[in-house]
């Protein structure tokens, strides 16, 4: 009897440590870890990741946690597309942009004219992705859901912009490298750099101003830097929420469901909604600042400004070549349908 219950006793033991390790495998599967690059506690933070984290723990039954990252601290805005490529975070959500030359055709959308508004944008962007036109782009990941900023305008710190040619010698924060081709063009000096690094930059003297929509210019306090504010629309940032295949496959097919639920042209309506309610937001801080204005309509026809614009177009549909011209035609058409 003793020599039976000491195998029978390691037995026992070795089901419950079995028992134990399966439990926290399934605990580390249904928790998903969702790297942003936009401020803790920001608009975009709360009213659209947290809350789609907290609709997809009610839609799973609590079976899926999501822990939200924000501000860079589990990945790096130029990283964050390749931190869910490789599974560091589950979800991962940023520009396209940050990651040079990945997105080519995706950035076709960001073009001068293409959209007026986020939602629009955001519409044209899903479509795009949703019928195909640059699937291969994102073969390594599985999107959830692509969206737009809306336009991005010119804001100076000391200086008044009127026409293309004030911008001569000026250290301007590019936010696209099409939009760096088009400030070096005009005799500006174009910095990349992330948005939450701007601040900073502008504060030191390191730049005299950026290209940016009013979101931005809200959720990272640029308002409280520039006082000179030119709407000429100069491109329209595309942004992603991306989910690691590997992260999405090892879920049961229940699961999975919700992440699809949560998924496509709905959420980016969301987004959408949540950025052009902080668009409204971020104008009317700098209006209520006192802040001086420069309105171009109409910017592609615009004497000045419009040749500038259609340039940045032409050269960039002919330097990516192949497909993109019928990608640049079909968002046009989609301009249509989606309203602003």
């Amino acid at each position: 009897m003793k020599k039976q219950s000491r195998p029978l006793a390691k037995a026992t033991l070795f089901g419950v440590l079995a028992a134990s390790l399966a439990a926290s495998t399934v605990e580390a599967s249904t928790t998903l870890r969702v790297a942003h690059v936009w401020p803790g506690g920001s608009m975009i933070d709360r009213e659209l990741f947290q809350a789609w984290a907290e609709s997809v723990e009610e839609a799973s039954d609590g079976e899926l946690s999501v822990e939200i990252f924000p501000s860079q601290t589990l990945a790096k805005s130029d990283k964050t597309y390749e931190s869910a490529v490789m599974g560091i975070a589950d979800i991962g959500a940023s520009a396209q942009g940050y990651t040079a030359g990945r997105f080519p055709l995706t950035q076709v959308v960001e073009l001068p004219g293409v959209s007026s508004s986020a939602r629009q944008g955001a519409c044209i962007l899903q479509s795009l992705y949703d019928q195909g036109h640059f699937e291969e782009e994102y073969a390594d990941t599985r999107p959830l859901f692509l969206f737009t900023t809306g336009p991005g305008y010119l804001h100076t710190k000391d200086q008044r912009i009127e026409t293309p040619a004030d911008l001569e010698g000026l250290r301007l924060r590019r936010p696209t490298p099409v939009v760096g081709d088009m400030f070096e063009r005009l005799g500006a000096q174009a910095v990349g750099m992330p948005a939450p690094d701007v601040f900073t930059a502008m504060q030191r003297g390191v730049v005299d101003g950026l290209s940016f929509n009013w979101e931005g210019m809200k959720t990272f306090r640029l308002n409280e830097l520039a006082q000179y504010h030119t709407e000429v629309p100069l491109y329209d940032l595309s942004l992603f929420a991306t989910m690691s295949q590997r992260s999405y496959d090892r879920l049961p097919a229940d699961l999975q469901q919700v992440i699809d639920d949560h998924s496509g042209l709905e959420w980016s309506l969301r987004a959408a909604e949540v950025y052009d309610e902080m668009i409204r937001q971020g104008r009317e801080e700098a209006a209520e600042a006192g802040h001086e204005f420069v309105v171009i309509e109409d910017a592609l026809e615009d004497p000045e400004w419009g040749p500038v614009l259609q340039q940045t177009i032409d050269d960039y549909l002919e330097d990516i070549g192949g497909a993109a011209n019928d990608i640049y035609n079909a968002a046009m058409e989609l301009k249509q349908s989606c309203s602003a």
